[in-house]
């Protein structure tokens, strides 16, 4: 099983509980699809994207159970990133968990294993 991972507000977190459904940033709505990392692309996503940003949910999703909306395309540095086309069902997640804030500049990924 594969798994990919979401980093969005806690505010677009609770919508999405609320509707059942995630539609995505303001970011992947601009875009046409949500953008997911794969677990070794974490780190430099969260650095590079949601730097000085705090209140934010880590998201661990079943890749598989997304099926052909998920495509692996290529992105920064040239790696495979998954990009959801469509909207992300909860039915898909395996938890959610708020990020930690960054401490002096640095923001430390939590133990991933479900």
């Amino acid at each position: 099983m594969t798994t990919v991972y979401k980093i969005c507000s806690r505010a677009e977190w609770h919508a999405a509980e609320a509707t059942g459904k995630y539609l995505g940033s303001a970011v992947d709505l601009r875009d046409g699809f949500i953008h997911f990392s794969a677990a070794a692309q974490l780190a430099e996503t969260a650095a590079k994207h949601f730097a000085g940003q705090s209140d934010l949910m880590l998201i661990a999703v079943d890749a598989e159970a997304l099926g052909a909306a998920l495509k692996w395309e290529r992105s920064r540095n040239d790696d495979l990133f998954p990009h959801l086309y469509g909207a992300l069902p909860l039915g898909a997640v395996h938890w959610a968990r708020p990020l930690p804030d960054a401490v002096e500049g640095k923001r430390q990924i939590p133990e991933l294993a479900s």
